[in-house]
């Protein structure tokens, strides 16, 4: 698992063998939180298609329907894989930082 690009203080995104994890950073008021969610099929083609681009388009969507809110109807809410891969994703994140300032 390692990171493969990421945009400052909005996304990173992890490779995980064949997958793409989307680590997003949400923020609502004096809220921050991660959104970890895995691309689907659809949404790889789309980043295949149209790179970084679609990944900031995605991830202001699900910026914007607030996943995290106890609240929230986001259509990515059920779609959160923060359990499965939080601790392995967090340590990828790490990794990369520490490469970066170096």
């Amino acid at each position: 698992m390692h990171v493969i690009d990421h945009e400052p203080a909005s996304w990173i995104l992890v490779l995980h063998g064949p997958s793409l994890l989307l680590d997003v950073n949400c923020s609502h008021s004096f809220v921050s939180y991660s959104f970890l969610l895995q691309l689907n099929e659809a949404e790889a083609a789309l980043y295949a298609e149209r790179g970084r681009d679609y990944l900031h388009e995605l991830a202001c969507a699900i910026h914007h329907s607030a996943p995290g809110v106890a609240a929230s109807h986001s259509p990515y809410k059920a779609r959160n894989v923060d359990r499965e891969f939080g601790t392995e994703v967090m340590a990828a994140i790490q990794t990369h930082r520490a490469a970066q300032s170096t």
